[in-house]
């Protein structure tokens, strides 16, 4: 098609598209080009706005490494990543689910640890958590034999692949439910951290006039054929980041149960003589096909520990 005007582009690429053999493929793909080309009539898009957005596109791949990965941390920072996470789960977002975003700090291969075991690989300051969680069906019938794979930041705002002071695998644990769908494990309760802004998010989130900080969380990922994969995060309501979280991902439904205990009251351990916590939690597994994402890193950080800014709020 010999092109006339502006309008024709548009007719031109989607009628290339348009003989796309795969279904689902060509649905997307002409989608794609509906909705990018009406943003660019919208805002009336300039050659140099453009020539920008193509640079820092280029940016997002130069930032992501085996450490990190900005494209991950770009998704969570525009809303996409929660979006997408509740049109795929409790019934297309309509009702409450247990699901919530991967995030960028997965890694697999996460040590196998008994129940009741802890996840403090090296030496990690901070008040000592309890967890106890259980997993279902839809029918309430408890999910026995799944894997669970278990994550989380430092007290001191760091995953340890970021931080070299930490460990391999410190704060990371995968276990397997028992008989009646429950694990059981100790660690450290988490903190808010910031995310990086040393690449294209932190110039996103300069613009905007945002903060970069996340609410304490922990994350896991449950595993076992017959079941959607669930991926889940649980938040601490005490975090003065839960209304503002830097990526979105908090829910009214995963605000987790995290209990303040004193010093006198025993731990699970029989331990006594420090303030602890303890988090439980009854998680739905959807049915569905078992499946793991890509993992968004693979590696562990060297050197010295990374220093990470906190942006004040415009």
């Amino acid at each position: 098609m010999i092109i006339e005007n502006e309008k024709d582009v548009t007719k031109a690429v989607l009628g290339a598209y348009a003989r796309t053999k795969n279904p689902r493929v060509r649905e997307i793909l002409s989608a794609l080009i509906r909705h990018l080309h009406e943003f660019a009539r919208e805002v009336r898009l300039t050659e140099q706005e453009f020539h920008t957005a193509m640079g820092y596109l280029v940016a997002i791949g130069q930032s992501s490494n085996e450490n990190h990965n900005e494209a991950v941390l770009m998704a969570g920072s525009l809303g996409l990543s929660p979006l997408i996470c509740l049109l795929n789960n409790g019934d297309s977002g309509q009702t409450e689910t247990d699901a919530n975003t991967l995030g960028p700090f997965w890694r697999m291969h996460s040590p196998a640890t008994p129940n009741g075991g802890s996840i403090v690989r090296s030496p990690t300051p901070g008040p000592a958590l309890f967890v106890d969680a259980t997993f279902r069906d839809a029918g309430g019938k408890p999910v026995a034999g799944a894997e669970v794979d278990i994550w989380q930041s430092s007290p001191e705002g760091f995953y340890e692949n970021q931080d070299p002071a930490q460990a391999d695998m410190n704060l990371r644990g995968k276990f397997l439910t028992d008989k009646d769908g429950r694990i059981s494990f100790r660690s450290v309760k988490p903190a808010g951290y910031p995310i990086p802004i040393d690449g294209p998010v932190g110039e996103l989130l300069r613009a905007a006039g945002r903060h970069n900080m996340r609410p304490a969380h922990l994350h896991f990922l449950v595993y076992k054929p017959g079941f959607k994969t669930l991926i889940s995060q649980l938040y601490d309501p005490e975090d003065p980041n839960l209304e503002t979280d830097a990526q979105f991902g908090v829910t009214r439904h995963l605000i987790g149960k995290y209990v303040k205990h004193g010093a006198a009251e025993p731990t699970p351990a029989g331990e006594t003589g420090a303030p602890w916590y303890s988090l439980t939690h009854d998680f739905i597994m959807e049915a569905g096909t078992a499946s793991l994402p890509k993992p968004p890193i693979s590696g562990k950080a060297a050197g010295e520990r990374p220093q990470i800014p906190h942006l004040e709020p415009a």
